[in-house]
This record gives structure tokens, C-alpha cells and sequence, in this order.
């Protein structure tokens, strides 16, 4: 009898073939595995370049495009701006503001989980919040989970975050491509499982982020100040100009060298037909011509970032501060309002996906005032003076055993005159001392 043909047996569901090979996602290790290697991608070295404001404006063009958008020469010029300094010192002063804030998981009532709290009181949580307020500046960020691992104390935790890389992410089409220049068809939508599970995204699709505008005013300034370094190259130091009448090649030689090597040693040996001329330059107005166009891309800089100039560079009035101050406050209340977005609605039902206990638990930014050492002496005098306080308040708060309140003898008003109807032997108060001096 001949053998019959028996059908290939078709792999599991859960099987992915894939060109780096096959895949189990029932096993945890190889769902990992295969997230990992197929996204793994191929960066290559950012070119660093001279960039103008024509490179901007094409750059801009390439990522608005519809069909097929590209962000890579846009990312360049982007990490350019990055590097400017006075933008630097705003982008850190937002975010410190940001960041100085303590956090709190809450249930549905708002009690507050003090145990759940460990869980994101770790250095991968930080780096997290700090990537995805990157995405302000930036543009559209992907963030991806690192590998499930456990801290010092054996709380379930993250080993890390990382970002990936903005040159291979089409945010536009939810694509991830390997190789920067791909159409993103080729790529991989990481809005499918299992890359959905592993990946956090900051910022709207369409998002080119605050450094599309900043460039603006960092390419004019890198320029401004190349050209006041020419210009104090050329015109800073007097001219040195030596004219003498021999015609022996030796000679003029040796009297070049003399002029190039005659710095804050100056000295040099000619002849007496050789006549040496310092030419003091007369172009004294570089400060207004180039520095004032410094301070304007500063100050325009100032007002994109943190909403006014006055919380980062010289005041001139209490009032005006305070105004420019709230101002600022209103920015810092709409990132936070943004992190606690993500970290609600994406990170923690990833979190609970990945076995942490936070079903029903939210988190929020604590809202208590911060008071300065003075002030909460003050505040809590008042409040003790006034209310029964628990001990425990103020033992838990400054480490030291607090036992009961003790009770204060009452204060006995001083001995005044008139207080006292008689004196020591009797008589009236008043019939003592009746005499008069000057009777």
C-alpha cells in the first residue's frame, strides 16, 4: 500500500516566522527576544553640518510631506539647536519646575497607596517622564519598556527605558522602519501586538515639536556670533606691518617670522632700514551690530520656551516678575497635566499587563503647597496652638519621639499698682504714701 500524503502540519498561532527566525509568544523569553531583534534597527552617525535657514526651510518641507515623510535632515538641524546654551538653560529650567513636583497613586475615592508608590519611585520611572517631556522640544517621541527585573528591595521593576531612535520612527503611518531613508511601508506598525505592550508614545503624530520654531533664532545667532569672531580676528588686534628695502629672500624670511611670533613677548631685531607700523583698526561698533542680534534671538528664545524673559534673565520690577512668573507657572501645569496623561492612559495598564499590582490605582501630582522652613514653623505653631495635633505627625515628619502634650501652667500677670486693696499691715492701699513730698 502506497503512503498516503499526509498534510503539513500548520504551525500554532502564537509562532511568528520572521527573517531573524521563529518565534514563541507563549514563552515570555522569546516574546522579549522577538520584540527586540525585529525592531532592532541599524543608526547610523549623524552628520554634523553647517545648516542655514534655506536647510530649514527645505528640511520642513521633507516631513510635511504626505505620501512618503522624512524627519532625518529636519532631526539634524534639530540637534544643532539643541546645543545652543541660553535654550539649554530654558529647556532645564521648564522641566526642573516640572520635575520638582512629588507624585502620589491614588484609588478611585483619591485615598492615596503609599505602597504602590515604591513601584515608580525608581530611576527608570525618572528617565521616562524625562524622555517623554523631551517630546515637547522634539517632536514625537517613542519610548521603549526595558526587560522585567526586580530592585534591591525584590519589587517587580523595569532595568531601564530607552528612546528609539526619532530618524527611524514615521509617526505619521505608526511605523517603525530598520534602515533611515525607508519607505515606511517596509517598517513595522508598532501599534500591533506585541511592540503596542512594550512602547510609550509622547507627543500627537503630527508633532515637529518647539525646536521647529526655536531654529528660527539659533541658526541667525550661530552665525552672528562666527561673524563676531571673524570680525575680532580681523579688526580686534592692530595690523603689524614692517616695510624694508632689502631684497634678500633670507631676510624676509626671517622678518615674517619675527611679525607672526611676536605676541605677548613682543620684541624683535631689524635693521635700520626696516620700518615696523602698527595700524590700530577704526570698526568699533561690533557690540551693536552683532551682540544686540544675540540678545534678540535670546530673548525670542525666552518667550517660546518659558512664556516670558523675566524668570531667566534680569528684571527690572517685583510686579512684572511675579507677572511673568505665573505666566511660567501656567506652562509647567500644562506639561505635568501632559506626563500624568501618558503615565495614566498608557504606562500603567502596560504596567499591570506585565504583572504590577496598580488595577484601580491613578496617578496624580501631589498638590500640597511647599512652604519654606519659616513658613512651616509658623504654619505649624498656629495650628498647634489652635488644635489638638497627633504626636505622630510631628514624630513621623523630624524623626524624634514625640510622647503627650504637656499642659502650661497659666502665665500670672505681673503685680501692678492698684491691684492690692490693702498692704502688708492692713490699710487701705490707697492711704499709703499719702503724703505728699512737697507738702
Amino acid at each position: 500500500m502506497g503512503k498516503k500524503n499526509k498534510k503539513r502540519p500548520t504551525a500554532p498561532p502564537q509562532i511568528v516566522h520572521t527573517p531573524h527566525g521563529d518565534f514563541n509568544l507563549a514563552k515570555p523569553g522569546d516574546r522579549k527576544k522577538f520584540v527586540r531583534t525585529v525592531v532592532e534597527l541599524h543608526r547610523t552617525s549623524d552628520a554634523l553640518t553647517k545648516k542655514d535657514i534655506a536647510d530649514w526651510r527645505a528640511a520642513w518641507q521633507m516631513a510635511l510631506n504626505v505620501d512618503s515623510p522624512n524627519r532625518q535632515r529636519l532631526y539634524d538641524i534639530y540637534r544643532d539647536t539643541d546645543a545652543d546654551l541660553h535654550l539649554s538653560g530654558c529647556t532645564a529650567q521648564r522641566r526642573g519646575f516640572v520635575m520638582s513636583r512629588s507624585f502620589k497613586l491614588v484609588d478611585a475615592s483619591g485615598k492615596e497607596d503609599e505602597e504602590a508608590l515604591h513601584y515608580f519611585d525608581q530611576s527608570w520611572f525618572k528617565q521616562l517622564l524625562h524622555l517623554a517631556h523631551d517630546s515637547i522640544w522634539w517632536g514625537h517621541s517613542l519610548i521603549e519598556l526595558g526587560e522585567l527585573t526586580q530592585d534591591g528591595d525584590g519589587c517587580l521593576c523595569y532595568d531601564g527605558v530607552k528612546l528609539i531612535p526619532r530618524k527611524h520612527v514615521i509617526p505619521e503611518y505608526h511605523h517603525c522602519v530598520e534602515n533611515v531613508g525607508d519607505d515606511w511601508k517596509s517598517g513595522i506598525d508598532y501599534h500591533e501586538a506585541p511592540y503596542c505592550d512594550w512602547l510609550i508614545e509622547a507627543g500627537s503624530t503630527d508633532d515637529l515639536g518647539l525646536f521647529l520654531k526655536a531654529s528660527q533664532q539659533t541658526i541667525p545667532k550661530r552665525h552672528a556670533l562666527a561673524f563676531w569672531d571673524g570680525f575680532a580676528e580681523i579688526f580686534g588686534m592692530p595690523m603689524r606691518v614692517a616695510r624694508t628695502s632689502t631684497r634678500d629672500p633670507k631676510e624676509w624670511a626671517r622678518l615674517d617670522q619675527m611679525m607672526r611670533e611676536a605676541g605677548s613677548a613682543l620684541g624683535m631685531v631689524a635693521g635700520m632700514e626696516t620700518e615696523i607700523q602698527f595700524v590700530e583698526s577704526g570698526k568699533g561698533d561690533a557690540f551693536n551690530v552683532y551682540d544686540k542680534r544675540i540678545d534678540r534671538a535670546n530673548s525670542e528664545m525666552s518667550k517660546l520656551v518659558i512664556g516670558q524673559t523675566m524668570t531667566i534673565e534680569d528684571g527690572s520690577s517685583l510686579s512684572q516678575s511675579e507677572t511673568h512668573l505665573q505666566v511660567f507657572e501656567n506652562l509647567v501645569e500644562s506639561d505635568r497635566d501632559m506626563l500624568r496623561d501618558i503615565v495614566n492612559n498608557q504606562l500603567i495598564p502596560r504596567m499591570i499587563k506585565h504583572g504590577f499590582p496598580l488595577k484601580g490605582l491613578r496617578f496624580e501630582w501631589d498638590e500640597a503647597v511647599d512652604y519654606t522652613p519659616e513658613q512651616q514653623v509658623a504654619f505649624e505653631t498656629m495650628i498647634a496652638d489652635r488644635y489638638e495635633v497627633d504626636p505622630s505627625y510631628f514624630a513621623k515628619k523630624y524623626g524624634m519621639p514625640v510622647g503627650k502634650r504637656r499642659e502650661l501652667a497659666p502665665a500670672i500677670p505681673p503685680k501692678g499698682e492698684g491691684d492690692d486693696k490693702n498692704d502688708d499691715k492692713g490699710k487701705p492701699a490707697k492711704e499709703k504714701n499719702a503724703r505728699r513730698f512737697f507738702d
